[in-house]
């Protein structure tokens, strides 16, 4: 419990919670830019 106080709190927690909400966002963003493109080249690819 303490360190989720920490975590909420300090400075040090709060730039940790920033940095992995950023992260989390960032992988999101990759995942569906990927899959997205992937689908395209998939669409082109059964054109020829």
């Amino acid at each position: 419990m303490h360190a989720l106080k920490d975590l909420f709190t300090s400075d040090v927690g709060l730039l940790s919670l920033g940095s992995i909400v950023f992260m989390l966002g960032m992988a999101g963003f990759y995942v569906r830019y990927f899959v997205r493109h992937m689908h395209e080249d998939e669409q082109r690819a059964r054109r020829r």
